[in-house]
């Protein structure tokens, strides 16, 4: 099923602990044509990922209880990729970061307009679907390095071993950009235009952030980084070599 402007809508998942912000969202995107689940705290959370599979998360921030927004989407992290936008009634940078760190997606700060929650979800859900040229990859779609096979056309990253190496929407963009530049140094600003498609201010941290969890993916752990290297008080640069 598609929404109103042609988008696949998606199964949503929507946890926040006031229930008339769930209500408001469920009923929009409902109109929308998406299959919403609400969940008021992380308990009732988790239950909903136990019976259901969705495309698409809008967590709270804050909720009651021992979990907050940033632990569940921690706790996401570690079995699924699906996308996750905050929702965040904080005006503070931090906070946004460390979502970003722990592998949010996106966030938006309270109060919203539901135009704009509904234009996050389509960019997150057209950026995740695979493009769809029905035959073979196009020049540009594969991208190999360093033994690493990148497939733009299927979102889809395998390491040397042959291993696929999941990575959230927010990191595949962010290698696509680089891996499309190699040997070009790339602001924090250019790299928040082309991975999220739409003016807004860029904070150095939240590309940080992603940079750090990519790296963590595609060099290890240790040692200095070899395929995205840092050029002080400007951004970074892809030295790997494409093949």
């Amino acid at each position: 099923m598609t929404d109103v402007e042609g988008v696949e809508a998606g199964r949503m998942l929507v946890v926040d602990d006031d229930p008339r912000i769930r209500q408001m969202l469920s009923r929009y995107f409902e109109d929308q044509g998406y299959r919403v689940t609400t969940a008021g705290d992380g308990p009732s959370m988790r239950r909903a990922f136990g019976v259901g599979v969705f495309d698409v998360i809008l967590l709270d921030l804050v909720l009651p209880g021992g979990d907050d927004g940033i632990n569940l989407a921690r706790e996401v992290r570690t079995h699924s990729d699906v996308p996750i936008i905050m929702l965040t009634g904080r005006n503070d940078v931090t906070d946004r970061v460390v979502g970003l760190e722990v592998g949010a997606d996106d966030y938006i700060a309270k109060p919203f307009h539901l135009r704009e929650v509904l234009a996050r979800v389509r960019s997150v859900l057209r950026r995740r679907r695979p493009a769809s040229n029905g035959g073979e990859p196009s020049p540009g779609d594969l991208v190999e390095f360093e033994g690493w096979r990148l497939d733009v056309g299927r979102r889809q990253l395998l390491s040397p071993s042959g291993e696929e190496v999941i990575l959230t929407t927010g990191e595949f963009d962010m290698l696509v950009a680089l891996v499309r530049h190699p040997g070009r140094v790339m602001t924090r600003e250019v790299l928040m235009d082309l991975t999220r498609g739409r003016g807004r201010e860029a904070f150095d941290r939240t590309i940080d952030a992603q940079i750090a969890r990519l790296r963590k993916k595609v060099e290890g752990g240790g040692g200095a980084p070899h395929l995205i290297k840092s050029v002080r008080g400007v951004g970074y640069v892809f030295t790997g070599r494409i093949e």
